[in-house]
């Protein structure tokens, strides 16, 4: 089961399929992200998680 990294809220395979990095990781969904900007603050979360 996946989920959200930011929040921890349950998230489906294909969801991470989409959203996901390639470790299966995702970084907003649409409990804690406005569905029309999931995919940016996805990557601007990862990249400030990543250093």
């Amino acid at each position: 089961m996946s989920h959200c990294t930011y929040c921890d809220t349950f998230v489906s395979t294909d969801f991470v399929r989409v959203f996901g990095d390639e470790k299966g990781r995702v970084y907003a969904c649409p409990n804690c992200t406005a569905n029309a900007g999931i995919q940016q603050v996805s990557t601007e979360r990862k990249a400030s998680m990543m250093g």
